[in-house]
């Protein structure tokens, strides 16, 4: 079988190879460069808790020592600070080591009015986050969740391409840039220009090539949308604020004296005293001249400390411009595409890289089990179905609520929940909750089964990411859940209290444990069986069945072999005898 052809060298190229290689499916990328990134601390990335862990099993390096979590999120207006979000539970404030607490989890959990300004009593429980100086407070899901993680983006690539430096599936062809693709039933070619112009021989090829993908041009897919819908001046720069280790977020300064265009500006923190600071440009396309970005560095950090401008020292700047399109098509035949070659957005604080990171994290299982078993058709489609509609709904929330936060309208006719105001909506995005930033969930999937008498509610909907609990391997181990993800296998997970006290030896072949067991086996797919104490909202004797990516297929009620069978089955795209003859009859 041929390998799979990944077009660009990014981190979403690179994060598919890698995903491919943990599923033992080979790859070459297709680098048009060098095979260096220049360092660029203007240019950084943000991942929620969940990505993050993605990253950190492929690479096998702790990120998180090379960025930095939010302690919390601060939001300012004219009169400095007028709500302020922390993170229940945190000591150390520079970084996630002194984490303790739920911090915010969950698709969105809003905003909940209590009684009475700032009355801490009306919060109910201790552990929920907590806002002070307003009317809401804001409440947890179900499973704990860290803040979000803040690194450079050159580390993140450099520790993609440390780990695929001893992969043995992966290959990489640098000065390799792409001009021609030919499809035929049986795979793909691809021919590159460069110091020695080379076919490639794919079973499929993925375009990861940015936005200006060669991949969709050769494909003539559209890719429709809105060009500069949003501008920043961007600049990285070491100094200290008075608020160490929390993402700051400024909509109306009362300076003004760099033009009556200055308008919001967001700083995240960096390890070593470093922070990026965003300020949002007028419409147009105006020079951002140096002298220009000096002062407002100098006016905003002497605004945010009231005084004269602090010591800094300024490392990199750019100009950040934000488009919104979308591909029409994310599969044609073998090829496809992922990144930013599929989709562009990133205005209120969402971030288009880590909606590119599902991307191959959603497609890796699926072209695996097609490298291996043969092609599923259903199952191949279902990769646009999911996460085309996903990328489509963060577009379609944030034109709604562009023009209405920067014309200074009413929400409340347009957005549910906005009363909640135009500082909820921007801290929603910028900490990946709500319907701009909240984690993907795939409820109309055609993945998903037909409804189950025995399935049962647990916190986490159908569809949606499970949450990160410890539970026992097939060893006795003890590991979290996310460590068995993106192996190519499907999970089965029972809820069995009082497990976690005896060794798995005493337990394994009691109660339903055989029964289960053997019901794993007969799957229509190699299934990996673990046991975990509690899950969040699930009673005993629960079964999960889990995707591969992460994602709850269903929760049953019990061992019921013929139940869990059939949403495998779902979950694969169908019958295998069936696909095979839906796709001889297609050809």
């Amino acid at each position: 079988m041929d390998p799979v052809i990944i077009v660009g060298a990014g981190p979403v190229g690179l994060t598919l190879a890698l995903a491919l290689a943990r599923q033992e499916v080979p790859s070459v990328v297709l680098d048009e460069g060098p095979g260096t990134d220049e360092p660029r601390l203007a240019r950084t990335v943000v991942l929620r808790e969940d990505t993050a862990a993605l990253m950190e099993r492929l690479t096998g390096l702790p990120l998180t020592e090379a960025g930095t979590r939010w302690a919390g999120w601060r939001s300012m207006r004219r009169r400095q600070v007028v709500r302020e979000i922390t993170f229940e539970g945190f000591d150390d404030v520079e970084g996630s080591g002194g984490f303790r607490g739920p911090g915010f989890a969950g698709p969105g959990p809003g905003l909940t009015p209590i009684p009475g300004s700032g009355d801490l009593g009306g919060l109910g429980q201790p552990d929920k986050g907590r806002q002070f100086g307003s009317d809401y407070a804001v409440t947890t899901g179900a499973a704990p969740e860290l803040p979000p993680l803040h690194l450079a983006q050159h580390v993140l690539t450099g520790a993609l391409r440390a780990a695929i430096d001893r992969e043995p599936l992966v290959e990489i062809a640098m000065e390799s840039r792409l001009d021609t693709i030919e499809q035929e039933t049986s795979g793909v070619t691809a021919h590159t220009r460069g110091p020695e112009g080379t076919w490639w021989r794919g079973s499929y090829l993925v375009g990861c090539d940015g936005p200006r993908s060669t991949v969709r041009k050769l494909q003539d897919i559209r890719f429709p949308g809105r060009t500069a819908v949003e501008r920043y001046a961007v600049a990285a720069l070491r100094a200290e604020l008075p608020w160490p280790g929390r993402a700051l977020l400024h909509r109306m300064p009362p300076w003004r004296t760099s033009g009556p265009s200055a308008g919001e500006i967001t700083a995240r923190p960096l390890p070593d005293g470093i922070w990026r600071l965003d300020w949002l440009l007028p419409p147009g396309k105006d020079l951002v001249t140096p002298e220009l970005l000096v002062t407002r560095i100098r006016e905003t950090l002497a605004g945010w400390t009231g005084g004269s401008t602090p010591p800094y020292e300024l490392l990199d700047t750019g100009v950040h411009t934000v488009h919104h399109r979308l591909a029409r098509r994310w599969r044609v035949g073998r090829v496809f595409l992922a990144g930013d070659a599929a989709h562009l957005l990133g205005a209120l604080g969402t971030q288009g890289l880590e909606d590119g990171l599902k991307d191959a994290d959603n497609l890796a299982w699926k072209l695996a089990l097609a490298w291996h078993h043969g092609p599923r058709e259903t199952l191949l489609d279902s990769y646009q179905a999911e996460r085309r509609d996903v990328v489509a709904a963060r577009l379609r929330a944030a034109d709604q609520v562009l023009p209405l936060l920067r014309g200074g309208g009413t929400l409340r006719s347009y957005v549910p929940g906005a009363g909640r105001g135009h500082d909820a909506l921007l801290t929603d995005g910028h900490l990946g909750r709500g319907p701009m930033g909240a984690p993907a969930a795939y409820a109309d999937s055609p993945l998903a089964p037909q409804r189950i008498e025995a399935e049962v509610p647990v916190d986490t909907l159908p569809g949606a990411p499970v949450a990160d609990v410890r539970v026992t391997a097939e060893d006795g181990s003890f590991v979290q859940l996310r460590d068995r993800l993106g192996r190519g296998a499907l999970l089965v997970v029972l809820i069995a209290p009082g497990t976690g006290v005896w060794e798995r030896k005493h337990w394994v072949s009691a109660g339903i444990m055989p029964r289960l067991a053997a019901a794993v086996t007969a799957l229509p797919h190699p299934a990996e069986l673990l046991v975990a104490e509690r899950y969040p909202g699930a009673s005993a004797h629960t079964v999960l069945l889990i995707r591969p990516d992460g994602h709850l297929v269903t929760a049953l009620n019990g061992v019921r072999p013929s139940d869990l069978y059939a949403a495998a089955e779902a979950a694969l795209g169908g019958p295998a005898k069936a696909t095979a003859e839906a796709t001889a009859g297609s050809r």
